[in-house]
C-alpha cells in the first residue's frame, strides 16, 4: 500500500485496533431528505461529538456540512447513486470521481454495487475503474457490496454475503461493507475470507437500542472491523449518546450492558 493511502486510511480506521465507526449520510439521493439529515452541520457535529470515526456523503453535501469548529471527523465521499423513483433502483451509476472526492477533502471514497442486478456488469466495471483511480491517487476505497436482484432469495445468507465481500476485495476495495448475517459464527466465515477490514451495514430501522448494540457487539466478536450504519444512528432519539455507546463496544470492547448504560437505557 502506498504511504498516502495508508495515512488516509488511518484517519477513518483506528490504527491501534483496525476498527471504525462510519455513519453514512447518503440517503438523500435515494429517498430524499430524511429525518436526522435536514440540518447536515448539526448531524455531522453530533456524530463527531459522539466519537464516530467518519461520515459518508455525496459531494454536494460536503459544503452543507463542513464545520469551522468542533471535533475533527473523517470524510468519505460517495461516488455512486440511484433514486427510489426509478424501477431500476438497484442499478447504481457513478455520479462523481476520485478526483472530485479529493478536491472536497475526502479521506476515502465509496462505491455501491448490487450483485445479482441485471446491470451488475456495469457496476462491477465502475468499481474496477474507481479502484484503479484510488491507487493512482493514493486514496482508500470503501465498497458497499450487496446481493439484490431477481434471483437473490436471501441477501443475508452467509455464502452470498461472503461472495459479495470477496468480490469487493478482489476488485480492489480497502474496506468492504456488507449486511450482517445474523449470528457470530456465520459472520466469522464472511470475515475470514477477506484480507481487508469488513464492516456491517445497519439496514432498516431496528426496534430497540439493545438490538443495535447487540448486532454491533456480535459482529466485532466475529472479527468484523466495526460498522457503517446510518438511519439506526442518526435517527436515534439520543444519537450522541448512542455513538458513544457504539464507540465503547467497537473501540473499547465494552459489553452490551455497559453500552446500554451509556445511552441511559
Amino acid at each position: 500500500m502506498y504511504l498516502g493511502k495508508k495515512v488516509r486510511l488511518e484517519r477513518i480506521i483506528n490504527r491501534e485496533n483496525g476498527r471504525t465507526i462510519i455513519v453514512p449520510m447518503d440517503h438523500g439521493v435515494t429517498i430524499g431528505a430524511v429525518d436526522g439529515l435536514v440540518d447536515m452541520r448539526g448531524a455531522v457535529n453530533d456524530m463527531a461529538l459522539g466519537g464516530a470515526d467518519a461520515v459518508l456523503m455525496h459531494k454536494g453535501l460536503v459544503r452543507c456540512s463542513h464545520r469551522s469548529a468542533g471535533k475533527d471527523i473523517g470524510l468519505i465521499v460517495h461516488l455512486s447513486a440511484s433514486t427510489a423513483l426509478t424501477p431500476n433502483g438497484n442499478t447504481k451509476t457513478l455520479v462523481g470521481t476520485v478526483e472530485e472526492g479529493i478536491k472536497h477533502g475526502a479521506d476515502c471514497v465509496s462505491v455501491h454495487v448490487n450483485l445479482g442486478d441485471p446491470n451488475e456488469r456495469l457496476m462491477l466495471a465502475d468499481l474496477g475503474r474507481v479502484a484503479e483511480a484510488c491507487d493512482n491517487w493514493h486514496i482508500p476505497l470503501l465498497a458497499m457490496m450487496y446481493a439484490r436482484g431477481p434471483q437473490i432469495q436471501n441477501g443475508f445468507d452467509k455464502n452470498i454475503v461472503a461472495h459479495c465481500a470477496r468480490v469487493g476485495v478482489e476488485l480492489g476495495a480497502d474496506i468492504v461493507k456488507v449486511p450482517y448475517t445474523g449470528d457470530v459464527d456465520s459472520f466469522a466465515e464472511v470475515v475470514s475470507s477477506c484480507c481487508v477490514p469488513v464492516v456491517i451495514a445497519g439496514g432498516e430501522r431496528m426496534e430497540s437500542t439493545r438490538q443495535i448494540l447487540q448486532m454491533v457487539s456480535d459482529s466485532v466478536q466475529a472479527g468484523g472491523a466495526g460498522i457503517s450504519v446510518g438511519r439506526n444512528v442518526f435517527q436515534h432519539p439520543n444519537r450522541v449518546a448512542l455513538v458513544k455507546a457504539l464507540r465503547a463496544i467497537v473501540h473499547e470492547n465494552a459489553s452490551v450492558a455497559q453500552a446500554m448504560t451509556i445511552v441511559g437505557e
